[in-house]
């Protein structure tokens, strides 16, 4: 990267390369506070942008204001949340991407009370009342925007009034001081319970960019952005037709009574020991503190896996501690009571065990999307992560003894709740596929409209529906990927050139008996992600003679700059062992690898 001088007088390192609908977030948001016709509106105006959780939001949050402090010398900020956990990776990506950002943190979970500097990013909780020390700001940030709730108590709604109206902003009689405070909420559940979409409230008014419905989740998936979650029917589900509701959820203490009992505790987590055998990361979402203990107790005792728990009855040590244990592989599984449902960044989790039910899609969504982060040892940049877990997670296995997947639907397209009496939510769009592998029900669940298993690849038929909306029903379609592994009997590689655009590059072709799969790469093409793509390919392929690794040092300097030369090295390439192809397309993708 480049440098040049910013508004401090510091150097400023060129933009680095986002992925496409990152950069895409950032201009929508920039496009909508640059339209004249809102400039000149009365009207409130705050978006909200909405990635599903493990596409890089961090990376969105940190470029937006770092351009918008570049492009508007003077501009002061503050990027809130209710997590020290987010607080802590917010901010650490803002200065990876930023390294001289003017930044400052002001949190009491972790300690430091900042408020000088142009961009603050700090716990909502911590920051209210403290106008007289942050100052006059001019744009607000909030992550898991999904958390603001409308009601006039809140610290959200206690801080925004204090940005715009000073120190007495609670006070409805005083004047406004900064009306002009923009407002930007990010999200991967834009909606809450008893309110619908978060548009409907007071605050959120446009939704700028959105990549949280179905065809942005699968286009994610298709890219290979997102991994794929499993969701299998279990052998028990938890009994909740006796738990009463309170504002739309189940009540907390009838909803452990219900749940945690000890033959159903034994029967559950007896059905996940059995199918996470050859999963390496378990997260266990619980209903309670004392389920939580109970789940992670059998686990320990019965069951002989190394088992942690996290709740709020143990102290930020305590959960520290457990925390660590869990993320760096000497405990295999986590329990969480409402500790690990949101800002948690572990991307070899590689099933999740549901035992907490919930109304509310919001949670469903965020607890599942704990999942879909893909992780690959072999091209993993934390080294310690990489020996910690040294695996490649082809998709997450979800067993969800809570019913959540029934009554709320799956993560790329679940029941968005509706505002107060406007009636009860419609069906989730779920079938299970009941066909017979080698003896055995399949028992996935798989979007309503999937033509195939997304496991087994049964082919499911569908009942006409001769009604004046069936014209509908096509524009609703859009099936999940179906991954498919096969064994690779040999891998050959010839040089290639587009018809198209007359570019070279190398096709690879794997044998894998009766079927042939492509791949192309170019570690000299002028496009900067395929050309980076390609230079991994190689770093995961190529074998050193004096028996280095591919991400120790030097290894770099080896890497080809031309198609002809990786052709060379043909002989020291090794082949993968297994691919997992995406099969139910027009053409069929390598989506990962296995050696």
């Amino acid at each position: 990267m480049s440098a040049g001088i910013g508004h401090n007088g510091g150097p400023v390192l060129e933009p680095i390369k986002l992925r496409w609908y990152q950069e895409e977030a950032v201009q929508a948001l920039f496009d909508f506070f640059n339209d004249p016709a809102r400039a000149h509106s009365q009207e409130p105006a705050n978006p909200l942008v909405c990635l599903p959780t493990g596409t890089g939001k961090s990376v969105v949050i940190a470029e937006f204001f770092r351009r918008a402090l570049i492009m508007y010398p003077g501009t002061r900020a503050i990027m809130a949340t209710h997590v020290k956990e987010l607080i802590r990776q917010n901010a650490a990506k803002m200065l990876e991407i930023w390294p001289l950002a003017p930044l400052g943190v002001y949190s009491a979970g972790l300690k430091q009370r900042d408020t000088m500097q142009p961009l603050i990013f700090g716990g909502v909780q911590s920051m209210v009342g403290k106008f007289p020390l942050l100052g006059k700001r001019d744009l607000l940030g909030i992550d898991e925007a999904h958390l603001l709730s409308p009601n006039a108590d809140t610290s959200y709604v206690k801080f925004i009034e204090e940005l715009t109206k000073g120190p007495a902003g609670i006070n409805a009689n005083s004047p406004n001081i900064n009306p002009w405070l923009k407002v930007i909420g990010f999200t991967a559940t834009p909606y809450r319970l008893g309110l619908g979409p978060m548009t409907n409230g007071p605050l959120f008014t446009h939704v700028v960019y959105d990549l949280c419905n179905i065809d942005g989740f699968n286009r994610l998936l298709a890219d290979g952005f997102l991994c794929p979650l499993i969701p299998r029917r279990t052998n028990v589900t938890l009994d909740v037709s006796g738990v009463g509701m309170s504002q739309g959820e189940f009540k907390a203490g009838e909803l452990q009574a219900a749940v945690d009992k000890e033959t159903v505790t034994y029967g559950a987590l007896k059905q996940v020991v059995e199918e996470g055998q050859d999963r390496a990361c378990w997260l266990i979402f619980a209903s309670g503190v004392e389920h939580a203990e109970h789940v992670a107790e059998m686990l320990n005792s019965i069951f002989g896996i190394p088992t942690v728990c996290m709740h709020s009855n143990k102290t930020d040590a305590e959960n520290d501690e457990a925390f660590t244990a869990w993320k760096t592989g000497k405990a295999r599984a986590a329990v969480s009571m409402n500790k690990l449902t949101t800002g948690v960044d572990h991307k070899p989790i590689d099933l999740i065990a549901m035992l907490r039910p919930t109304m509310s899609p919001g949670l469903w969504v965020q607890m599942l999307g704990r999942g879909t982060r893909p992780y690959d040892y072999l091209t993993e940049t934390n080294r310690e992560l990489a020996t910690n877990f040294p695996f490649i997670k082809n998709n997450c296995l979800v067993l969800d003894f809570a019913g959540n997947t029934r009554r709320l639907g799956p993560i790329n397209d679940p029941v968005i709740p509706r505002p107060k009496g406007s009636g009860p939510p419609g069906d989730a769009p779920v079938r299970i596929c009941e066909a017979i592998i080698n003896g055995v029900q399949c028992n996935t669940y798989n979007h309503a409209s999937a033509r195939e298993c997304i496991v087994c690849g049964t082919e499911f038929t569908f009942a006409e529906k001769l009604n004046r909306n069936a014209s509908n029903l096509e524009l609703l379609r859009s099936d999940l990927p179906q991954i498919e592994p096969y064994e690779v009997k040999h891998m050959v590689l010839t040089a290639h050139t587009s018809k198209a655009s007359g570019r070279a590059s190398i096709r690879v072709a794997y044998f894998c008996g009766l079927k042939t799969f492509y791949e192309y790469i170019s570690v000299e093409s002028p496009v900067t992600f395929f050309r980076k793509k390609s230079r991994d390919w190689f770093r995961q392929r190529f074998h050193y003679s004096d028996g280095r690794h591919s991400w120790e040092p030097g290894w770099d300097e080896d890497v080809p700059t031309t198609n002809a030369k990786v052709l060379e090295l043909i002989g020291e390439l090794r082949a993968p062992r297994r691919i997992n192809v995406w099969v139910n397309k027009q053409t069929p993708e390598i989506m990962g690898y296995e050696f």
